[in-house]
């Protein structure tokens, strides 16, 4: 009896069933049987199967069915019956094993007595040049665990449904009477959920053990290629519903909410993307099957999809076309906005209609996705085409943008021009006048003809696809759209002259990219052009174009390899390290380079407004915007910000440079870190105590790079520093730059008797008879629907208990985001985009906090504090620990509700006479050095000497 019997079926496939079989034959594994079942192929599939049998006797049987069967369920049962090993597995005639798959699901099925063994399945993309390779819900595959039951794992019942990367017990299937479902598409779904559900033990290996081989571009296409076909998707309802009723039989209603949420996002989505390509009657149909299915999708199943997956999803069962097909743009354009949108209510609905509907009020509301809050220039509007027509050698273009919220107003200045470019990165573009923009109800209607034949010159070959976007200025500010074709019908080829040779190509063909957008592709259309096509070809693939393309390749190689991390990090030691230091430069850099802020900055204000003579540079991650102009600007972790760290005499940050690079014995590091401690830091968390002694080393060296670290406490000293496990001549007990501001806002204040504002509540739009509170949260990890940090309490109750007395700032973390509804607008304003917190402290007059180490900053101003920490048992008893109990330290109330909060509020005048005392306790305690001198000081004691 052999050990394994693989069950391969072909139908049609001749060419490649041998080596389907011969990977099973190399099998490591030595004792493994082939059984081929034919579907009543026309071809010679069953001819080959029969020479393979003869030629390997006692290894490989051959079989074939009276009659195709129409899908590859029958064939699979047919093997099924025919097998002999003790164990069996399914291989497509188009796919292969990987070599060892046998032995390695062997051996974990005899060690665990598993029913089944899954593996690591690799999809390997055949028409790509490097056979693009992707790994099948890896995740699930990440290391070798034993389930008794699927469901302990609902998300192998519900991502990985193949049959083929699997191998099961024999005596398994026939007990339990497992077969595929007979002529039916999709027939591995039905086949692997019976099997998971009736399985007593599956266990899963981080091993890869099947090859699925795509072919996007075979002539007959494989069943996942043909979702045109109103059967491929009626099949797939059938399957699903067939599914449904199995897990309702047994009650599993978890695995039912987790199928349903996979049918949202995956199956359904597959089908919507191809919807704007077909015709009424195909989408009319398409929409009666999906319909019912949807009834039966259970409705919390749309609170765990992206919202566009959900819009889409119901407007389909509303049958609502004038919204789906814009949506489905959305769905496979993720950051294009197509719909007009809507606001009711103070909220942002997707569109107008639907709203009476409660649970379609919920889905279309996408006001937390903050299209609102945008510009312009930070929107991607959808540009439907609407007319398309060539007129000798010109075309003709006509289309609209979608307008949401008028976010293009209707007295804006507009100027268009649509850019034919090349894909291919660096190579040529050509533009045209857009000759008429007016706006048309809710979007701007476009007209512009573009002379393609005298004006567009192409290379040849090497471009022979170009895109074309319409580039909008709204009042000098700019937005470029892509032209979605839907179902707008294309012209034949136009004209056009190459500048290499009219051989190569004469013409350029309108066509819709994979994204639905217009595009053009250069094709021959002379006498001669299959010949001409055939000879550019075998160029190509021949010697000159061989070495050509190796060329373009090595040189596109070592510029990624010379980019690379590893590579930068040779750079930086082993080449930029060995060049002078430049006398007088610093380097400036704010938390991580995302802002121009903090300390680091008011020690370069300090600077320049002593008049010193040095070269600033500042690193920036993302957009340069907001820094100075009169520094060198350098990306974090380009090569010039390399360099420029290697030869800088000074770098001065608030949080990290880069933990791999070493510090040069010239250069010192002022390390002015940016905030005291609450919570546990350094090598007091359980995170970095757990670390090898090898990893905690390697953080120590970075920490050892700091020659002066900024102390405003002692309390910093028996904290930060100990944490850091600094020595005590790195210390420098100055306060903090940044809060110098502050302590001279607090001083001015106890002077004159009064507080100035200053410009920029102006700024911000406050009316002067409004009490500013600001709301500065600690990081938290983004959660929702919408994968945005979500407001601990109900920020629209909020303004309309308070507004009229209150206008609320929020300042989200710096690596968290908040979105506002309109309804708030003027009495709940977002300033997290601001870079610096200085002045937002300064503005304010109370604080709403919860952990955020600004608690200790804003303390210095004496202003009323509010503590609302929503999650203090979770944050601080399981989360990292914090050095001291901010319960009893708290220089305000600390409240745990959102009705405490409020309460809190209504007191907040009371607040600044009764915590008075416990503020200042505060301070003395937290704030000791911080004198309004730090950033004076350190500039006397470091940079003084380089005065002009």
């Amino acid at each position: 009896m052999p050990d394994v019997s693989v069950v391969v079926i072909v139908y049609n496939d001749a060419d490649r069933l041998p080596t389907a079989v011969q990977s099973v034959l190399d099998q490591t594994l030595r004792d493994v049987e082939v059984v081929i079942v034919d579907d009543c192929s026309t071809d010679r599939s069953f001819e080959v199967a029969q020479r393979l049998a003869a030629d390997h006797p006692g290894r490989v049987r051959a079989f074939q069915l009276p009659e195709n069967s129409g899908a590859g369920g029958e064939p699979r049962n047919v093997g099924i019956e025919h097998t002999e090993g003790r164990y069996v597995m399914f291989l497509d005639s188009d796919d292969v094993l990987e070599i060892n798959a046998c032995r390695n699901m062997l051996e974990a099925a005899e060690e665990s007595g598993s029913d089944i063994v899954s593996g690591l399945c690799v999809r390997l993309h055949k028409d790509t040049r490097n056979q693009k390779r992707d790994e099948w819900y890896a995740w699930l595959y990440s290391t070798t665990r034993t389930l008794e039951s699927v469901t302990e794992l609902p998300d192998l019942f519900v991502w990985d449904t193949l049959s083929t990367n699997k191998c099961y017990r024999r005596d398994f299937l026939v007990e339990n009477n497992l077969r595929f479902p007979k002529g039916m598409f999709y027939e591995d779904l039905m086949f692997i959920a019976d099997a998971y559900l009736a399985a007593r033990r599956i266990t899963l290996i981080p091993n890869q053990v099947y090859f699925w081989h795509v072919y996007e571009r075979a002539a007959v296409k494989s069943v996942t290629n043909r979702r045109h076909e109103m059967t491929n998707y009626t099949h797939r309802l059938e399957i699903h519903r067939r599914i449904d009723a199995l897990l309702a039989e047994r009650g599993l209603d978890e695995l039912k909410l987790a199928k349903d949420v996979k049918f949202l996002k995956h199956d359904l989505v597959l089908h919507l993307r191809d919807l704007p390509f077909r015709d009424d009657s195909y989408r009319q149909e398409f929409c009666e099957l999906s319909r019912e299915y949807l009834a039966s999708i259970a409705p919390e199943a749309y609170e765990r999809v992206q919202p566009i997956q959900a819009i889409c999803a119901y407007l389909l069962q509303q049958g609502d076309w004038e919204n789906l097909i814009p949506a489905v743009d959305t769905l496979i354009n993720r950051d294009k906005v197509s719909s007009p949108l809507t606001e009711h209510d103070g909220r942002i609905y997707w569109c107008d209609g639907h709203l009476e509907d409660a649970f379609g009020r919920e889905i279309l509301d996408v006001t937390d996705i903050g299209y609102h809050e945008k510009p312009v220039n930070q929107l991607f509007l959808r540009n439907q085409l609407t007319r398309f027509s060539a007129s000798g050698k010109a075309v003709s273009l006509a289309g609209r943008i979608t307008n949401p919220l008028g976010v293009i107003p209707p007295g804006a200045s507009l100027k268009g021009r649509l850019e034919f470019s090349a894909r291919r990165r660096s190579l040529q573009s050509f533009q045209f006048p857009v000759r008429e923009l007016r706006h048309e109800g809710d979007t701007v209607h476009w007209e512009a003809t573009a002379d393609l034949t005298a004006k567009l010159r192409p290379l040849g070959i090497v471009d022979t696809i170009w895109d074309v976007r319409l580039r909008l200025d709204v009042d000098g500010v700019r937005t470029t759209t892509r032209l979605t074709v839907a179902d707008t019908g294309l012209s034949e080829p136009l004209p056009v002259r190459p500048r290499l040779t009219r051989m190569v190509a004469d013409h350029l063909a309108p066509h819709v990219s994979a994204k639905g957008h217009l595009a053009f592709r250069l094709v021959s259309e002379g006498r001669n052009a299959e010949r001409v096509q055939e000879l550019i070809n075998r160029g190509v693939r021949g010697k000159p174009g061989t070495l050509a393309k190796t060329g373009f390749r090595k040189a596109k190689a070592l510029r990624q390899k010379v980019t690379s991390g590893d590579n930068k990090l040779r750079a930086y030691h082993e080449v930029f390290c060995r060049l002078p230091i430049k006398k007088r430069t610093v380097v400036f850099e704010s938390h991580l380079g995302k802002q121009y802020s903090d300390s680091p900055r008011a020690i370069y204000e300090e600077m320049r407004r002593q008049g010193l003579e040095f070269e600033a540079i500042w690193s920036y991650a993302g957009s340069p915007k907001d820094f100075p102009k009169d520094v060198t600007l350098v990306r974090r972790w380009s090569l010039p910000y390399l360099k420029a760290l290697a030869q800088a005499e000074f770098w001065v940050d608030n949080q990290s440079y880069p933990l791999k690079l070493t510090k040069r014995p010239e250069t010192t590091y002022l390390q002015t870190w940016h905030g005291s401690a609450l919570k546990n830091m350094g090598f007091d968390q359980p995170a970095l105590k757990a670390q090898t002694r090898r990893q905690q080393e390697e953080q120590q060296r970075s920490l050892d790079r700091f020659d002066r670290f900024l102390v405003r406490s002692e309390h910093d000293v028996h904290t930060l520093a100990k944490a850091f496990r600094l020595q005590e001549k790195t210390l420098l007990r100055a306060g903090y730059p940044r809060n110098d501001a502050l302590v001279h806002a607090r001083e001015r204040e106890a002077e004159r008797g009064v507080r100035e504002r200053g410009p920029l509540a102006a700024e911000l739009g406050i009316p002067e008879d409004r009490t500013v509170l600001l709301y500065a949260p600690t990081f938290r990890k983004a959660g929702g629907r919408h994968g945005r940090f979500e407001l601990p309490f109900d920020v629209e109750r909020f303004a309309d208990q308070f507004g009229d007395r209150y206008v609320l700032l929020v300042r989200s973390h710096y690596l968290n985001h908040v979105v506002l509804p309109p309804t708030v607008q003027g009495r709940v304003i977002d300033v997290s985009a601001r870079h610096d917190v200085t002045p937002l402290l300064e503005l304010a007059d109370g604080l709403i906090t919860d952990y955020s180490s600004v608690m200790f900053d804003y303390a210095l101003l004496d202003r009323p504090l509010v503590f609302f920490t929503y999650d203090y048992d979770e944050y601080v008893h399981e989360g990292r620990g914090t050095y001291f109990d901010l319960l009893e330290h708290a220089p305000g109330p600390v409240v745990r509700t959102e009705d405490d909060f409020h309460e809190a509020i209504k007191s907040f005048e009371s607040q600044a006479l009764e915590y008075a005392k416990s503020r200042r306790e505060f301070v003395a305690k937290f704030g000791e050095y911080d004198r309004g001198d730090a950033a004076r000081s350190i500039v006397d004691q470091f940079f003084a000497q380089w005065s002009r």
